[in-house]
This record gives structure tokens, sequence and C-alpha cells, in this order.
């Protein structure tokens, strides 16, 4: 029953927060990044391709190494659904809303683990998607952060109960793949020391070291099994904006403990560096407003007995903290305060645990007085924070003491069940006004949401459209189809509307593409992108347009304003599209679209090369070659590719630091010339799938086989003096849920 309330609270939750603003779960990095990524990788899986690589996107064409869960099943549903949708803020928010139901059902069953009442359980399932930073970044924007974590938690509770005996193998071993294979690395390294604490946790707490290396070996199978979905990051890393290894610390994003800790006053702003200075506009840091106050609360001589099973949640609790407060940047993982969410979820199930267990209304007056003195101190410290808020912090420590004596009475007159409802119940109205206040957004970019109306209010451009221009000349106004929306596009933007542009949403772009045309993340460019497009390429005499094979150039007017004054580049022509003047001029090319001439053949020299074959992931050409040549492909040069002539590997070459090459040798009559490309590292990653299946087999079959007809389910211990080796279950469908 409270598992079912969990799941509704999350629901009514979800309601509050709409009700504050309609496109909170549609803003950000989910409108320009994630939810057209999903219709476009939706659309090419409807067609039976895999998009590992779609080589006209040029900026963000390398699907292996970008955030699109391209090996998590959970993923690959969400995408093949997408197409079918038009309104994208409502697909997104009930997307979101089944991994934050997920999320809390995965947190009530890491507090049921350490044994605590259903009831503190379900408070802490509810609260945790509305905390601070769940709530405002990785709910609201940065979706791949919020569904491994949801998975991630899963895999803890399915850890406790397979350290203990009661459980296989299997279903921790999926909730580990499926938080690692959504292709966001915080979640990964997250689950890593998460499987660290809960294993120190049990050897602590059982005072027996096999359980957890059974845990240990099934976390390592798991990582074996998703090590395909970040090798082609790690071995493609030296050409990206990423670059390799390195361990810098700044400020930016970086959050101080005392910051970290303020988590229970709803009014708290919050003070580290981050894109709007030093006092921050959203309360990142809020958890929830009893953590604290509650610890009043507690029986800690009782909670001493016990503080061995709970050993691993404060030792994750502890990493998660210390981590937020930098290095600024460990390789991949930069921006600490990205950890908030863990710093939540171990507080969050620490404190709901110890107050399922051990709270206490005995001496409830002094209790009190001790519940008042620390929200004074959140006061205090909230206050530090930021002073100029001073009135809605006054207003939260009344609203924050009135819902503790509320909970008191509840309590002490009702029961645990009534007190829980009030804390239940409290999360909606907060979630309501933290949102409320936090409006108008400083993250949306207030891209449309349907697509039927993008797409008739958008010019037809057919082929390859390369677009130079720069968000920043767009002003507020004029993020409307009406305005500036209507005639250009930005990040992912034009993967809504089944348009093929050079740019996308990255954060791994390729080095030297992006230094080329001076193009950046958002697909910003400088204003000397439009003299560098057209500008020639010197060992082979072809401007860097010719050799992208892009049909038409999109030019911003606020970009450059004059450039109609300008004759076209030779071979272009300036073409009028009626209505959307005042935002764009466009070039198009007077022999019509290059793009479907020859394949991705972009130049020759001494050679003559016929396209045979084309698809995102090879090019197959007829060669020939009297004296030797070269054959430029319209491709950029990740890792990855190989090349043959007539079934013998030849070596290729990058021109421009871009775009692949091979040279072709003299006397070639009719050569078969194939150029492919697969993830690097896709056979060891097959291998190392391969592998981790197998040992999660062999680990479910010992556990099978150790079982015996009589044995019954353990009792969990509540104290140091409990004996706690469990034994399995015999219940042969447990385990293989």
């Amino acid at each position: 029953m409270w598992g079912f309330i969990t799941a509704l609270g999350v629901i009514a939750g979800y309601v509050a927060v709409l009700l504050a603003n309609i496109r909170h779960f549609y803003t950000d990095d989910t409108e320009s990044q994630y939810a057209p990524l999903w219709v476009m990788l939706g659309r090419h899986l409807r067609d039976g391709q895999f998009p590992a690589l779609i080589p006209e996107h040029w900026m963000a064409g390398n699907y292996a190494i970008e955030e699109a869960g391209l090996l998590n099943p959970p993923q690959l549903l969400i995408d093949l659904i997408a197409p079918s949708v038009d309104n994208l803020a409502l697909y997104a928010t009930i997307v979101k809303l089944i991994f934050a139901i997920i999320l809390g059902l995965g947190v009530y069953r890491v507090c049921l683990g350490y044994g605590a009442k259903a009831q503190w359980a379900a408070v802490a399932g509810v609260c945790i998607p509305f905390t601070g930073w769940l709530l405002f970044f990785d709910e609201a924007s940065w979706i791949t952060a919020f569904t491994g974590t949801a998975w991630m938690v899963h895999a803890w509770a399915s850890g406790i109960r397979y350290a203990r005996g009661r459980s296989g193998p299997i279903p921790t071993f999926i909730f580990l793949y499926l938080a690692i294979s959504v292709q966001y690395i915080f979640p990964a390294v997250e689950a890593g020391l998460m499987i660290g604490a809960v294993a120190i946790g049990e050897i602590i707490y059982q005072k027996k070291w096999k359980p957890s290396a059974r845990l240990l070996v099934v976390a390592v199978f798991a990582a074996l099994a998703g090590m395909a979905t970040y090798l082609p990051s790690m071995l493609s890393a030296k050409v990206t904006w990423r670059g390799t290894s390195q361990i810098n610390n700044d400020q930016f994003l970086t959050v101080p403990w005392s910051e970290s800790l303020n988590a229970s006053l709803p009014s708290t702003m919050p003070a580290f560096s981050s894109w709007w200075g030093y006092v921050q506009p959203l309360p990142v840091v809020y958890i929830a407003w009893f953590l604290i106050p509650a610890l009043a609360f507690i029986d800690w001589r009782k909670a001493r007995g016990g503080a061995r099973e709970l050993s691993a949640v404060a030792i994750f609790a502890v990493m998660a903290l210390m981590w937020t407060a930098g290095p600024g940047t460990i390789g991949p993982l930069r921006w600490p305060a990205r950890v908030l969410p863990m710093v939540a979820l171990g507080l969050l199930v620490l404190v709901c645990v110890l107050l399922g267990r051990y709270a206490t209304f005995a001496d409830w007056r002094r209790r009190g007085i001790a519940g008042g003195l620390l929200i004074g101190l959140l006061f205090v410290r909230t206050f530090s924070a930021s002073p100029h808020d001073v009135g809605w912090h006054v207003v939260s420590v009344v609203g924050v003491a009135a819902l503790g004596a509320g909970v008191v009475w509840l309590g002490r007159a009702k029961g645990t069940a009534a007190a829980c409802a009030l804390a239940i119940v409290s999360v909606f109205p907060i979630a309501y006004i933290q949102v409320y206040a936090a409006q108008p957004t400083p993250m949306s970019w207030n891209l449309p949401e349907r697509r039927s109306e993008m797409k008739a209010a958008f010019p037809e451009f057919p082929g390859t459209t390369l677009q130079l221009a720069d968000r920043g000349f767009i002003q507020p106004g004029e993020r409307t189809l009406q305005g500036a929306y209507g005639s250009l596009v930005f990040g992912n933007y034009a993967k809504d509307l089944e348009k093929t542009y050079v740019s996308g949403y990255t954060p791994n772009g390729h080095f030297w593409f992006g230094d080329m045309l001076c193009m950046r993340w958002d697909t910003s460019v400088c204003p000397d992108a439009y003299r560098r497009a057209f500008a020639t390429e010197p060992t082979t005499g072809r401007t860097i347009v010719d050799l992208m094979k892009v049909d038409r150039v999109v030019l911003q007017r606020a970009l450059y304003p004059d450039v109609r004054n300008q004759p076209a580049p030779p071979g272009w022509k300036w073409v009028d599209y009626p209505g959307h003047e005042k935002y764009i001029s466009v070039l198009e090319r007077e022999n019509g679209l290059l793009s479907t001439q020859n394949g991705r053949v972009a130049d020759t020299r001494n050679v003559t090369a016929t396209s045979v074959s084309e698809s995102d992931m090879s090019s197959r050409v007829r060669v020939n070659s009297e004296n030797g040549g070269q054959v430029v492909f319209a491709r950029l040069g990740w890792p990855g590719y190989r090349a043959t002539l007539d079934g013998r590997d030849i070596p290729f070459k990058v021109v421009a630091k871009t775009f692949v090459a091979v040279d072709v040798p003299a006397g070639t009559k009719n050569g078969d010339l194939e150029l492919t490309w697969r993830p690097p590292g896709w056979k060891i990653g097959g291998l190392t799938a391969l592998a981790g299946l197998i040992g999660v087999g062999v680990l479910q079959w010992l556990y099978l086989r150790g079982r015996r007809p009589d044995d019954e389910t353990p009792e969990g211990g509540d104290g140091p003096d409990t004996e706690n080796t469990p034994t399995p279950e015999h219940d042969l469908a447990d385990a293989i849920r």
C-alpha cells in the first residue's frame, strides 16, 4: 500500500510543479538536445538503421559518443515512440514522470532494505524527485542524469538483497547495466561508488567478506557488459573538445559543504559560482524540510545499535559530499554540483531510515526546542548565503516550524501513518512555491512544443544545410515560431523539423571541425565562419563547403546584416524565402543539390571514382587510377574508419585534420574501394559484454545450486549483537524477479 502511495505522491508532486510552470520538464537541454534526439533516433530505428553515425550531421553526428543511450533498451523504446508524438513537451513530461516514479519506488526499496517502516520509506520515495538539483536540473533539463539515477537506486536496493542472500544476482546486474548504459558518465561512476559503499557496509554489518565479494563481482560483470557504451568515447577523446584525461580545479559549480548541508529551508539560495553569478536563483541544495529538524526526534542511544547496518548509507553520503566540493574536473567528470542528488539521496535515506526505526516523541518539549534551534541554525546559514531574500527565509522558518509541529502532534496523537501522510502532502505546495518563485526560469530556450507547427512554419530546405548564426543574437521576444524559430535552428532543433543540418547540440564536438568553422556546442558560430566556410582547402583546391557537400548556407541577418549586398560566391546564388527575410539570407548552389551526386565522394585527384553504394557507416566506390591518386570523402575523420581496396586493407589519412581521404595506388583498374566506420573498440566491447553475461549467468547458477528446500527468509537485525548470516529464500520466482 505504501509503495502505491509513493507512486501517487510522485504523480501529485508533478501536478503541483506543472501548475507552477507547464513547461518545467521541457526546458534547457531537454528541449534543445534530448527530445529532438529521440525523434531523430526513432526515425532511423523505424527505418531499420542503427544510428551510431550520421555523416551529414557533422558537428554532432557521432552518436556512439553522444548521450544517446544506444545500448539502453528503455531509451530505445522512448526513441521508437517519439516520432509518433506531436507535442514534445507532453511526451518529455510523461517520460520524466515515469522515471520519477521509478526513482521514488527505488528509494522506497532502499529504505525498506535497511529496515525503515514502510511509511517513512514512502516519505523518502516521494521527496527524492523534488529535491533541489533533481527538480531544477536533472528532471527539468539533464534527463540522462535523471534516468541513470533512477536505475542506480534500484541497483542499490537489489544489491542489499543479494548481499544478504534474499535475491539472486540478476536484478542487481540488470539495474547496474541500465544505469551505466544511459551513456552519461556520472550515474555510472556514482553507481560504482554506491556498490563500493554497500560492499564496505555489508562487511561491517555481517562481519563476513564473502557476501560483499559476490556483490563486487556482479558489479564487475555489469561494468564489463556496459563497457561498450563508453569505449567509443574513450578511444575518440583525443579528437574531441574534451580531450584526454585531466584533473583540474576551479570554483565553477563546486559547492562548499556548508551549502550542501543547508538542506531544510525551501527558500535557500546557495552561494557558489555558476552561470548566474555567485548567489543562485534556484534552491538547488534543498532536500526536505524535515531532514535536519527531525534529527532532534531520533533516539540516538538506540540508533547507535543500528550504526553497523547503516554504515553503507553514511559512507555513500560522505563520499558524495566530498565530491561536491571538488576538484572541478576529473577527466570527463566536470561540475561537481552535479553530484548534489547523491548527497540528497544518501541523507534522505539515512534520516528516513533512522526515523522509521528510532523515532521517538518522549520528552517532546525538549526535543521540540532542539528542533527549533536546528531551524535557527538553518536560517542563519541561509541568510548568510542570500541576505537579500531575508523575507522569504523568515516565511520558510515559520512554515518549517509549523509543519514540524503538525507532524509531531499527529505522530503523538494519531500515529506514524498520519505523521508521514502530512510529510508527504507537504511536498506538493513546497514544490509548487519553489518552481513558481523561479519564474521566468533562467534556463529555457523557449523552443516550440508541437512538431506539426514547427514544420509548417519552417522553410522547405531539402538536402544538407549549413547554418551560420549565433544564438546570442536572438532577443527574448523573438524566441517564437513567428520570430526566429520559424527560420533558424539551434541545438538539435533541426531534428524536430526532420531537416538535415550540419550543426547540432554536442558536448563532445570534433575539435578540428569546430575550429575550422569556429562552431560551438549549441551550433553558434563566430562572424568569421562565413569566410572560413568558403575558404579554399590548399591540398585539394576545393572550398570547405564543397568538401562537405553542403547544398545550402543559411546566414543569420543579425550576424551578417550586409551580406546580401555582396555577390554570391562562384557556383552559388542568393535565394529569397518570403516571410523569412528578417532573420535569414540563403545561399544555394546554382546546379542543384550536390549531396545527392556520386555518394559521399567530395573530391578526386588523378582518380575516377564512382559511388556504388552508400550507407551512413560505409561508402563503396569503383575507382580507376593509372598513376595513383586520392579520393576525399565528405566524412568527418572520427576514429573507427577502415579502408579496403579489393578486400585488402590500405591506409587512409585526414585532409585539413577533418576529411577522410584515401590514396589509391597506381595501376588500379575497376578497384572496389570500401570505406567503413565502426565505433572504436566495438569488438572489445562485444567480448566484454559477452563475458559479463556469462559471468552473471554462472553466478545465478551458483545461487540456485546453493539453495536448499528448507531455507527460510532471514529476519533483519537491529543492532551489532544480531547474528546476520542470512540464508536465501526458497521461492524460485523471487530469485528470477
